[in-house]
């Protein structure tokens, strides 16, 4: 019998986030040992549970959700999306305009199938979130990576995303706020993209599931809010602010020119239909969840678990010698940078694994979110400050061996 062969499109996808370094912490745990896990946003396994108002009124709802749903997601649910945008100034944004999906990865994929031809390029940001350059090439676009500015917070290199735009760029995505930078983009930054669209007729893709984590009184601008005349996808949804990851629901707004979109929205509805619904008990948390008392500010406001786990993670990191981190603006994660004079790696993906091996501590590699040099990890903020010093007390270890042997290698 013929063996059944992987197809081609996966030729250049990587979602390393779950590759060999996961296999590998899986192995060493079947062994027994117990691995420091800094590597995934799962707000579950750190006790960051859902409100408990959220949980019951789901479950108030399970009889009534057995059956399937519209394919764009229940009424309600969509209603109190769109409620919650008009909320912040996005009048434009009907009930029709939005689509339930099983999280934002599922509707990165299925708005990217909608749009995009072969050959179609996509800007994306570096360091991005690894599905949307994967989803991009599964579809079989061309991602093209625009760099984000390290020594200006983390905010797009505007001369950088202007420089990589050619008669075949067809959008632009945001992440903001950004994982796994912790950036939030200003208003001037996020103008210029519209510019940028405008001028270039691109359509912007918004990545905003991190929307409500914030710190320092940062303000979170909605990128639809800036234009009417350019044609947006906002994406949002409850995995993250309220710590419901496992759940699956996640939506995506359309906003701009009603004709333009048209075709595109049909497109949308047809993929929509194809899957059936999302996954509909979720559905119903939706509408408590935008409604309801916003717990997240407890977490991360000044003295709130988010805020202090953050500050305390980025002081004892930078710390370290040789080591620094911009300290996140928003979102759960810092990117933490390695002085490459200190630390010469060529390969991170062997430098993480080297680090899971001997300090039993998981993080992730900088070039598993398409940054271009290998010198940067991502950390996640999610576990108890003990845990935090624990984990970088590990890596202060790892690193004075690291460092007596590159400096004898060196001679």
């Amino acid at each position: 019998m013929r063996p059944m062969q992987h197809s081609s499109k996966l030729a250049n996808v990587r979602y390393e986030l779950r590759g060999p370094i996961l296999v590998a912490a899986k192995k060493m745990e079947a062994e027994g040992h117990r691995i420091l896990r800094m590597n995934l946003g799962d707000t579950a396994p750190f006790g960051l549970e859902a409100p408990e108002s959220i949980v019951v009124d789901m479950i108030h709802h399970l009889r009534g959700a057995q059956g399937y749903s519209d394919s764009k997601g229940i009424f309600s649910a969509r209603t109190a999306i769109s409620q919650y945008y008009q909320t912040k100034n996005l009048m434009q944004i009907g009930v029709e305009d939005i689509f339930v999906g099983n999280g934002v990865s599922e509707l990165i994929s299925m708005t990217l199938q909608a749009f995009l031809e072969n050959g179609d390029e996509v800007l994306i940001p570096a360091p991005d979130y690894p599905l949307w350059t994967a989803s991009v090439t599964l579809t079989g676009g061309v991602p093209v990576h625009y760099l984000c500015d390290e020594d200006n917070q983390w905010w797009p290199d505007m001369a950088d995303v202007a420089a990589r735009i050619t008669p075949a760029t067809r959008a632009i995505v945001l992440i903001n706020p950004n994982n796994p930078t912790g950036a939030v983009y200003p208003r001037h930054i996020l103008e210029q993209f519209v510019e940028l669209a405008r001028e270039h007729d691109l359509v912007i893709f918004a990545d905003e599931i991190y929307e409500k984590i914030l710190y320092d009184g940062r303000t979170h601008i909605h990128m639809a809010s800036l234009a009417d005349d350019v044609c947006m996808l906002t994406f949002s949804g409850l995995s993250k602010a309220y710590r419901m990851p496992g759940y699956r629901a996640g939506w995506v707004a359309l906003s701009g020119p009603r004709a333009a979109m048209a075709g595109f929205k049909e497109s949308l509805e047809l993929i929509a239909s194809l899957r059936l619904c999302s996954n509909v008990p979720a559905q119903h948390a939706i509408q408590t969840s935008l409604g309801g008392y916003q717990s997240i500010n407890d977490l991360t406001k000044p003295g709130g678990r988010l805020c202090e786990q953050r500050s305390r993670a980025a002081e004892l990191l930078n710390a370290l010698p040789g080591v620094s981190c911009v300290p996140a603006a928003g979102a759960m994660y810092l990117f933490v940078k390695l002085d490459p004079a200190m630390y010469p790696i060529e390969n991170d993906e062997k430098f993480v694994i080297d680090l899971l091996q001997d300090q039993k501590i998981l993080v992730s590699h900088g070039t598993a979110f398409h940054w271009p040099t290998p010198d940067h990890f991502r950390f996640v903020l999610l576990p108890s400050i003990d845990d935090i010093e624990e984990a970088v007390r590990r890596i202060s270890a790892f690193l004075a061996v690291y460092r007596r042997q590159a400096a004898m290698a060196a001679g």
